[in-house]
């Protein structure tokens, strides 16, 4: 099942997909882009919620309190190839995702871990899938092409880390369409890519 935050917090979860990043600048949308094709392509038992966390910050403070298990996706900087995809689980999730900050959701995210840490309510298991961004400064941008190929790698790490949790997804007989999924308000990637102007008919 998919949420987003503004559906209120759903009683009845113990483990949380979230993708956070912007979807507006380019590669930062990844996360939220990988945890979308997710749920296209997957269902997951009634206790697994898949969630477009967006840039909301502290507002997923209630659903990271309520999760035992948080895998999440992300698009990061730590000075490697573009491209690159890397796991870091448990403590280092948080100090990973605050060594080089790109973005101002990285920072909320790292608030919102803290917090619930502080009220004592921590998942007992956390994992970060990320990739290496190659551009970030293309506002209104979407995936450039190398990081949406790096997509199917991320999501089968992401299967493969929740069937170590004991949680195997169904993989859908037919895929959501864009406006039935995740992300909404025609910003579902395709949606989204097809009402964007190419560089010709900006005049670039």
């Amino acid at each position: 099942m998919s949420i987003t935050p503004d559906d209120g917090l759903l009683d009845g979860f113990d483990t949380l997909v979230l993708g956070i990043g912007n979807l507006l600048w380019a590669d930062e949308g990844f996360g939220v882009r990988c945890v979308e094709e997710l749920d296209r392509t997957h269902q997951f038992p009634s206790h697994v919620r898949l969630m477009d966390g967006g840039t909301q910050g502290l507002y997923l403070v209630h659903y990271i309190q309520q999760a035992r298990n948080l895998l999440v996706f992300d698009a990061i900087d730590w000075g490697v190839p573009p491209g690159t995809l890397k796991v870091v689980r448990g403590d280092e999730v948080p100090a990973f995702m605050g060594c080089r900050k790109m973005s101002l959701h990285q920072t909320g995210f790292q608030d919102v871990l803290a917090a619930a840490d502080l009220m004592g309510h921590k998942p007992q298991r956390m994992t970060l899938i990320g990739v290496q961004a190659e551009e970030l400064e293309d506002w209104g941008g979407s995936l450039r092409p190398l990081i949406r190929q790096k997509m199917a790698g991320a999501l089968e790490l992401g299967l493969a880390e929740l069937a170590d949790w004991g949680i195997t997804g169904e993989r859908r007989a037919v895929p959501l369409a864009g406006k039935d999924g995740l992300v909404g308000n025609d910003m579902d990637i395709a949606s989204y890519e097809a009402g964007r102007p190419t560089l010709s008919q900006m005049g670039l």
